[in-house]
């Protein structure tokens, strides 16, 4: 294709992104990443925990051409999504305990229903050309993709930053056989800020531009399975779903707009209901409640279990009431994480309450647990 007929692609693309409700477009280059050294050595310290797949997909992560060797543009699209602006803990319900990403629709689902078809109008308009579209998911880079593409530029807590200010952005991609002539990068302009960093309550901004998944909020509320070690309990804070605080404090988003975009504004479901609530979610309400947002990945398990938590770090009277009733739940890391914040309440009714799940606890890690509660 020629270059004036790529550019004009380009135009038409970005056109029809606009009309079915897609961000800013850009197109990046497939080539080797530049930041395969980085991230070898940062999977070396162990900062992706759990996240084996991180070393399972590393080598086509870096090289797409591995997995994908017809591909030779990506066209990648930055999302904005943030669906109110001010403090979180004003918000109603469960809005304040959930990262704003999480409050809506699952963005999964909506940007790929989009990007395909997207993906189908470039066929269209290109004859021939093969697509692959991506939305967090798979062995993409995608943050260094919309880089690449003029997107943004990696901040220093890693979230992209756009051109004009603004991280609250999500990222998808299409790749293409078709060559369709890249975006120019744009600078970082974090200069000499480190609001991040310093207000990160973990420390899991160990240094500019790194960051531990391990010690992050947001890894230990939803991509950490089974139970969270106790010791880390107190670091979730009030979050039972992800992590605002490095975008809260970054001076570029405090002039950003909410988005009009229904998709992304509060589900309903959320602003009525209660952290007892959720504690006492059982299978069946938890599917019908969260079945198709964000929050449905840590499952069942894990959501109710970071709710737990956050009754003990906030002394949540009506919750902490509620995890006495899960004391025999059906899951033993529910019934451990139950006892444990139970025990930190200090209440002679949680701790008679604990006694008594623990006389007739069968599981012998549960019981340990317990018995850690009472101490």
């Amino acid at each position: 294709m020629r270059h004036g007929a790529s550019g004009g692609l380009l135009s038409r693309l970005r056109e029809r992104a606009r009309e079915i409700g897609l961000g800013t477009l850009g197109v990046a280059p497939i080539a080797p990443s530049d930041h395969a050294p980085a991230l070898r050595r940062w999977l070396d310290r162990g900062h992706a925990g759990a996240m084996a797949w991180m070393h399972r997909t590393s080598l086509d992560s870096v090289d797409l051409t591995r997995r994908f060797p017809w591909a030779r543009s990506a066209v990648v699209v930055a999302q904005p999504y943030l669906p109110y602006q001010g403090d979180r803990r004003a918000q109603g319900g469960l809005l304040r305990h959930i990262a704003r990403y999480a409050v809506g629709s699952d963005y999964h689902t909506t940007l790929q229903e989009r990007l395909e078809s997207l993906a189908a109008f470039l066929r269209s308009e290109a004859p021939g050309a093969r697509t692959r579209t991506y939305v967090d998911t798979g062995p993409v880079l995608e943050r260094e993709l919309a880089s690449r593409a003029g997107l943004g530029w990696f901040g220093k807590s890693t979230n992209l930053i756009a051109p004009r200010g603004d991280s609250w952005i999500l990222v998808g991609e299409i790749l293409t056989s078709r060559e369709i002539p890249p975006d120019e990068p744009v600078a970082d302009h974090c200069g000499r800020c480190t609001a991040c960093l310093d207000a990160c309550p973990t420390g899991a901004i160990t240094e500019p531009y790194v960051v531990d998944a391990t010690r992050c909020i947001s890894y230990l509320t939803i991509e950490l399975r089974g139970p969270i070690p106790e010791e880390r309990h107190a670091d979730l804070g009030d979050w039972a779903f992800g992590c605002d605080i490095c975008q809260e404090v970054c001076p570029w988003n405090r002039k950003v707009e909410p988005v009009a975009d229904r998709v992304f504004q509060p589900a309903p479901p959320l602003e009525a209901m209660s952290l007892a609530d959720l504690v006492r979610t059982d299978d069946r309400r938890f599917l019908a409640t969260f079945g198709d947002t964000a929050l449905e990945r840590p499952g069942r398990q894990g959501l109710v279990r970071n709710a737990l938590i956050v009754a003990a770090n906030t002394k949540d009277s009506e919750a902490l009431a509620a995890a006495v009733e899960t004391l025999d739940d059906p899951d033993p890391v529910v019934r451990s994480t139950a006892a444990l914040s139970l025990g930190r309440s200090q209440g002679g009714a949680a701790r008679k309450a604990v006694d008594a799940a623990h006389r007739r606890e069968q599981d012998p890690s549960v019981r340990r647990d317990m018995e850690r509660a009472l101490e």
